[in-house]
């Protein structure tokens, strides 16, 4: 995710923590210094902090159970309103991902009672109230904030649990793909209800409302790609008049064809034309800045180019899109020389006109008269 920084790793899951999260500590550690002092806005920090913690143990709680699958996770992003984990890919068996799904809500749910078993805290059911009192103690408000956390995980809305295991419970019986739209529908309504009480006295819940619809359309959107992608050629949305790169091109080179092309990102061929990384914009832009207009490519941090050959299907190169997090999907054809490239801006150019296509036809398969 941009405008992250990795903090560290457990177990091979990098720890990112968003720049807005940082912003959001600095936030609250002003607003308490003003209405309580030093003190409070100390502990304020400490709070938060603890409360992260909380979060990333969360966000492990769906890591190892995914894992209990053979599902890995390159990295997990701390944001204001949260974690996201990074699964390489979402099992489609509902009890999968029931399971990985309910584990971040138990976790929450083991820490608070851990708490009361330990140390007597007194959580009030989760309720914001005592969350938000200075005047209650450090361990019920972290008891407190922990089944809240279960709760307020479990409303029925991407990117929640809830929204997952709604889809989970929805797709016995209505497939994967119509139980994410109807999950998504509802996630959306959900936002829509909870951006309206924001509206009331609560900026912070209008901001958790406009992420929750964009994460709902977004995984309705990705799901959409991954149904219409199944058994098409891979030829269907390659793009193969691309501009490439070499380790010796100069930096001034990747400058003019960034002003005179639609490419943000340039794959980096070698002699033959075999890939040996992608060097996207923000990365050009940096070595530009450091080593000037008459540095060569090979001075830039090159980023892996996954590939697949010309047999993949579509599905195939989404699925490497996904799980490496790249910007495209290198096309090789049987010699290994880079021919194509598969994008996601490509690939969500075929799914409008797929949507706007009559019915019958299909991407890749041309048209498919009607069964008589």
């Amino acid at each position: 995710m941009s405008w992250s920084m990795k903090i560290g790793s457990i177990s091979g899951t990098a720890i990112r923590i968003h720049i807005t999260f940082i912003l959001f500590l600095a936030w609250i550690f002003g607003t308490s210094y003003v209405s309580g002092g030093a003190e409070a806005a100390w502990s304020g920090l400490l709070f938060m902090v603890l409360l992260f913690l909380c979060v990333l143990a969360h966000e492990f709680g769906h890591i190892l159970t995914a894992r209990g699958f053979g599902i890995l996770t390159p990295d997990v992003v701390l944001l204001p309103i949260g974690g996201v984990a990074r699964l390489e890919r979402i099992p489609e068996e509902p009890r999968k991902e029931f399971l990985i799904a309910i584990a971040g809500p138990l976790v929450n749910v083991a820490i608070a009672f851990g708490l009361v078993l330990v140390t007597s805290a007194t959580p009030d059911g989760g309720s914001l109230a005592t969350v938000e009192s200075a005047k209650v103690s450090m361990v019920d408000r972290l008891a407190s904030v922990n089944l809240f956390l279960a709760i307020f995980n479990l409303i029925p809305a991407f990117p929640m649990d809830g929204g997952r295991i709604l889809r989970a419970a929805l797709s016995a019986r209505f497939g994967f793909v119509r139980a994410t739209e109807i999950a998504a529908t509802v996630g959306q309504w959900v936002a829509f209800v909870l951006g309206f009480i924001g509206l009331f006295g609560s900026p912070m819940l209008v901001f958790i409302a406009i992420f929750v619809y964009l994460a709902a359309s977004a995984e309705a959107h990705m799901v959409a790609l991954r149904s219409l992608s199944q058994g098409v050629p891979v030829g269907a949305a390659t793009m193969t008049q691309f501009a490439a790169l070499t380790p010796e091109s100069r930096i001034d080179e990747a400058i003019e064809l960034l002003l005179r092309t639609s490419q943000s990102e340039f794959p980096i061929v070698d002699h033959v034309q075999r890939p040996v990384g992608i060097l996207s914009r923000a990365d050009l832009i940096r070595v530009l800045k450091e080593s000037g207009p008459e540095a060569h490519v090979k001075q830039a941090t090159l980023s892996p180019l996954p590939t697949c050959d010309r047999r993949c299907t579509l599905e195939d190169a989404l699925k490497l899109l996904q799980e490496k997090g790249a910007p495209a999907v290198g096309v090789l054809d049987a010699a290994g020389r880079l021919v194509g490239l598969v994008s996601s801006e490509t690939l969500g150019e075929m799914l409008m006109i797929a949507g706007a296509m009559p019915p019958g036809y299909r991407l890749g398969g041309g048209h498919r008269r009607a069964a008589a």
